[in-house]
């Protein structure tokens, strides 16, 4: 399969799928990425994010069960594929690489 590239907030959205691990969707995805990153993000940013890498083959989705504490509306909870869990490590092993290969002057912060 042709190697997909993701952008930084596709790969933030596909890492918070990934951290809650089957039980993620689009309102507490967008909390976490807020709590996680402390960048605040609209709900219709995270769905497109969440549309895109469903095309991607990166995650699926499932509608869950109606939820007595939503007024019994059912949520699409989202879950990573083997393609996106090795996308992820993929791009990890770019950015390890890529972060040993800096100078030690710019691995290190600045002193104030």
């Amino acid at each position: 399969m042709k190697r997909v590239y993701l952008g930084e907030f596709e790969e933030i959205v596909l890492l918070v799928v990934g951290m809650l691990d089957g039980e993620a969707y689009g309102v507490q995805i967008a909390h976490e990425i807020l709590q996680q990153t402390q960048r605040s993000v609209r709900l219709n940013q995270v769905h497109a994010s969440l549309q895109r890498l469903e095309e991607k083959s990166m995650v699926t989705s499932v509608m869950g069960d109606p939820t007595p504490e939503r007024g019994g509306r059912r949520k699409r909870l989202f879950q990573v594929t083997a393609y996106g869990r090795q996308t992820l490590h993929d791009i990890q092993a770019v950015r390890t690489t890529l972060w040993s290969l800096l100078p030690d002057s710019l691995k290190t912060l600045p002193s104030v």
